[in-house]
């Protein structure tokens, strides 16, 4: 590889002299991701690249460069963490485990809607690789079904990957946005990040608690008729209790409590941790409350 325009086609080509790559799998709104083959290793990995017309943009390949600084701290069975930050002619590149799996979007799309076991093992998950960046002053702020993979372990059990954490901040990291400018993808971002606001890990609580309550339902807990007017409707206030929004689940009242927490447009009402919100999350699951009592979880009151 010579020439940065190659980026586009990069499908059979040997990058670096060291990585086959296979196919193209994915790509954002930054970056594409092929699989390859590590000659090195003898093993598959992800490669992203920026796309061909960020190539020569010094922000979007500093992103990038930030991306391999901070999630290569991240080394957790939870999270999608990177290999090496590599540099060839004409552009950097960086290189992950391949996770093979199904995304959680498209989980949710097959499904309609997950199971409350299910939903609560996945919480469990993502709060735990999460829990570990944010230890690590780093946030995630793009937290979305997409950025989920569901993989299948050896005995048939399933847990779920975070990953990209291309729009991650750590504390160490220069900041490559201007004072309240909104990056990530709006649809599950808090109200303090979409109104540019500083944020801390209940802004990834809050998200991740947002997927949670489409991964129950199939919906998301706040109404509107365009995209615009369900951001307005999260500015001004609470979430939609989800046994309003889907009384035919018959959801346990604990399990409404949590989400009245998590999705509280105030983030001093939020729990204050990932660990924090998977442990309620669990406990509204099993029946029990804060102190481990069995609850009638299916009470109206």
């Amino acid at each position: 590889m010579s020439d940065s325009s190659d980026v586009a086609a990069l499908s059979g080509q040997l990058l670096d002299h060291r990585y086959q790559m296979v196919e193209k799998v994915g790509q954002g709104g930054m970056c594409v991701v092929y699989m390859a083959h590590d000659r090195h290793t003898n093993e598959r990995v992800a490669v992203k690249v920026l796309l061909p017309a960020l190539i020569n943009d010094p922000v979007s390949m500093a992103r990038l460069r930030r991306e391999a600084a901070l999630a290569g701290q991240l080394v957790h069975p939870n999270v999608c963490h990177i290999v090496r930050l590599g540099e060839t002619t004409g552009f950097d590149y960086v290189v992950m485990p391949f996770v093979e799996g199904e995304l959680l979007r498209n989980r949710i799309i097959r499904a309609g809607q997950l199971p409350l076991p299910v939903t609560a093992s996945f919480v469990r998950d993502m709060c735990a690789g999460l829990h570990v960046g944010h230890q690590l002053g780093i946030l995630h702020r793009d937290l979305k079904p997409e950025n989920i993979m569901v993989v299948t372990r050896p005995d048939g059990s399933e847990h779920a990957v975070v990953i990209d954490f291309s729009l991650a901040n750590g504390p160490e990291v220069p900041k490559l946005t201007a004072p309240g400018l909104v990056v990530g993808t709006p649809e599950f971002m808090s109200p303090e990040q979409l109104c540019g606001q500083p944020l801390d890990p209940r802004s990834d609580i809050y998200s991740l608690a947002f997927m949670a309550y489409e991964m129950l339902t199939g919906q998301l807990p706040f109404e509107g008729n365009s995209q615009h007017e369900v951001m307005i409707a999260r500015l001004k206030g609470d979430s939609i209790p989800i046994r309003t929004k889907r009384p035919d689940l018959n959801i346990p009242a604990p399990i409404e409590k949590v989400f009245q927490k998590a999705l509280a447009h105030d983030a001093d009402r939020r729990y204050p941790t990932a660990l924090a919100f998977s442990d309620a999350f669990s406990r509204a699951a099993k029946g029990l409350d804060p102190r481990g009592r069995i609850l009638n979880i299916f009470a109206r009151r």
